[in-house]
């Protein structure tokens, strides 16, 4: 494979969810590698900070916020990144959230917000910025999908179906809009420590993770970034619906000990 094909300059990325943690990790690796790329999400203070370091590494940014449970937030959003770029070449969508919880004891209301976020906040993503793409003739839309898109973990059943249905959405519109140049695929991260899980792996839960790691480890989120610039390159030209897992090994293992 020619290494231009992972080139990405001139390219427009957009991240949502980019203000912090895998987003915010991808946001930069494909500013590296070569992509104007606009973050986003709903504190105005993080999308600055994200926007300052793409900026430093010479490419160009906005500075707007969005929230992925707001259609209209959303298409605001993408109006302004057309408005100023003419085009988006590759979306990620990157906001998610979680809670573990007894399923007997969760809150139907704290249910629904998990797959509103990680599952309907993804598709008001995608519809949004897809017609622009179709219109082109091409386009990357990359999700982040979980472990738990392919295996069940202990009570966290609201996320596990979100995820679960990343994936069904994922293959859906990599289907429905494969003929019009527009690729859809997916990133499933092993276990990562962020803002979102750090306490957790701290704990006996994050032990038996690492156990359960043949490489003994936990991933560190600029691992992520070869993906991700793979699906958004050229170099993926021909894979569509898939879901690529970054996880040292999880999914693959048996019993480690």
């Amino acid at each position: 494979m020619p290494v231009a094909a992972l080139d990405l300059t001139g390219r427009v990325a957009v991240v949502a969810g980019g203000t912090s943690g895998i987003g915010r990790a991808l946001a930069i690796g494909l500013a590296e590698a070569g992509a104007d790329v606009v973050t986003t999400g709903r504190r105005e203070g993080a999308i600055a900070s994200a926007a300052a370091e793409i900026e430093a590494r010479g490419r160009r940014t906005l500075r707007v916020s969005s929230d992925v449970l707001d259609r209209g937030s959303v298409e605001r959003f993408r109006d302004a990144v057309l408005d100023a770029f003419g085009r988006a070449d590759i979306v990620v969508s990157a906001a998610g959230i979680t809670r573990r919880v007894a399923t007997l004891e969760m809150d139907e209301d704290d249910w629904q917000r998990i797959l509103d976020v990680n599952l309907t906040g993804t598709l008001r993503v995608y519809r949004a910025f897809a017609p622009s793409m179709i219109a082109n003739g091409h386009g990357r839309l990359i999700g982040i999908a979980s472990l738990t898109s392919y295996v069940g973990l202990l009570e966290v059943a609201a996320y596990t179906a979100s995820k679960s249905g990343l994936a069904g959405l994922t293959r859906a519109l990599a289907v429905e809009w494969a003929p019009h140049g527009v690729t859809v695929n997916g990133i499933a991260p092993g276990v990562f420590e962020t803002d979102l899980n750090a306490a957790l792996l701290k704990g006996p839960r994050g032990q038996e993770l690492l156990m359960r790691t043949p490489m003994k480890r936990f991933g560190r989120v600029e691992e992520l970034v070869g993906a991700a610039v793979f699906l958004a390159s050229d170099a993926s030209s021909f894979v569509t619906g898939q879901l690529i897992a970054v996880d040292g090994g999880f999914l693959a293992s048996g019993v480690n000990q």
